[in-house]
């Protein structure tokens, strides 16, 4: 395999397509926001600020916790959100790394 085989092996590895789409919806991107703002919130707090109904707000923040930007806790019957900022810096971290080792193979 040569070097420029492995590079473009290395960056489709790293790149998250969920990642990535999670944060290309701009309702995600304002839910972000908010959880910055206000901190850990439950949907309903969330959603008060949006004028999609809540269940689209939850959909939206399911989609963002697989995508491993947010984290969730049940406590009854509600279930809170933060952002998992951790996952988020070694993610990004991780991908900043990858590139910064192949671009002098494929774009120097």
């Amino acid at each position: 395999m040569t070097n420029r085989e492995q590079a473009a092996n290395a960056c489709v590895e790293i790149l998250d397509t969920a990642f990535f789409a999670a944060l290309c919806e701009p309702v995600r991107v304002s839910l972000i926001r908010e959880l910055v703002l206000k901190g850990r919130s439950d949907i309903q707090t969330l959603a008060a600020d949006f004028p999609q109904d809540r269940s689209v707000i939850a959909r939206h923040l399911k989609i963002m916790q697989r995508a491993g930007l947010v984290r969730s806790e049940k406590i009854g019957r509600q279930t809170f959100f933060e952002l998992d900022g951790p996952a988020i810096a070694d993610k990004m971290s991780s991908m900043t790394k990858v590139i910064e080792n192949i671009a002098p193979i494929c774009c120097p």
